[in-house]
């Protein structure tokens, strides 16, 4: 897998929203709004961290990863693991990966980092071509 590129990290806009929900100018329940889907998510594509519920505390968050691009297709939008992501990387064009902390416990979820990867589509010359088999 390639270098990512453009990563941007998350961690003063998650301390921000933990700050907000300590002094009350968010709820809990306001903050624990993972989805249905995300939870299905976790549970399947999730990767386990060490790190703790920064709300509830008695679960260990997972890290979810989705990929979005023009040019994934049907594949845009959903979760995926890192060996996906790798084949991906490997055959697609460029693509932004966001990474999901998700507490399946008190359903607690915030975007940590995004990151591109995939061909460059800005280079004319970093563009991919798929190979069809011959008849």
């Amino acid at each position: 897998m390639r270098t990512p590129r453009q990563v941007v990290d998350y961690a003063l806009r998650r301390r921000a929203h933990l700050a907000d929900v300590a002094a009350g100018r968010i709820s809990g329940e306001d903050a624990c709004d993972a989805g249905a889907y995300l939870l299905q998510a976790a549970t399947y594509h999730g990767v386990p961290t060490t790190t703790p519920c920064p709300l509830c505390r008695r679960d260990e968050v997972v890290n979810v990863s989705w990929v979005f691009g023009e040019r994934l297709g049907p594949v845009s939008g959903s979760a995926r693991s890192g060996d996906e992501i790798a084949r991906l990387d490997d055959a697609a064009g460029e693509f932004t990966v966001h990474v999901v902390e998700v507490c399946r416990t008190c359903r607690w979820n915030h975007l940590v980092q995004s990151y591109v990867l995939g061909a460059d589509d800005t280079s004319g010359g970093g563009r991919r071509r798929r190979r069809t088999a011959s008849p």
